[in-house]
């Protein structure tokens, strides 16, 4: 899992973060969000998925990512509103705890981030 706060949901956005973080040739799975239709026409297999219609078709599914937000938005409950200045740091301890780190990590990599971070 990689999160990241966007400007916005353009294709070119999206589109340049797909490409930073995936490599080509790859097969990518979206739902119908009209901004991932340039993924037809990429270096990528696309594979999208309607879920007005349904939310699986065998491997064709998207249930990684609504894990994900489905424990990021549990998780987040707690805190009762959070900053929005704030809000990627929290998001990215989501991202870390769905992609199993451990705590001695998640505490060196809290550090590097904050270093490197423009605040």
């Amino acid at each position: 899992m990689y999160t990241v706060i966007g400007p916005n949901a353009r294709t070119e956005t999206l589109l340049h973060i797909i490409k930073e973080k995936v490599d080509p040739d790859s097969v990518v799975y979206t739902d119908t969000f009209r901004a991932y239709n340039a993924l037809d026409v990429s270096e990528f297999h696309h594979r999208r998925i309607n879920h007005s219609k349904l939310f699986a078709d065998a491997q064709n599914h998207i249930n990684g990512i609504e894990n994900f937000w489905n424990q990021a938005k549990r998780h987040l409950r707690r805190f009762n509103g959070i900053k929005p200045e704030n809000f990627d740091w929290f998001l990215k301890e989501c991202e870390w705890r769905f992609n199993g780190g451990n705590h001695r990590e998640l505490l060196k990599q809290l550090k590097y981030w904050h270093k490197h971070s423009k605040h």
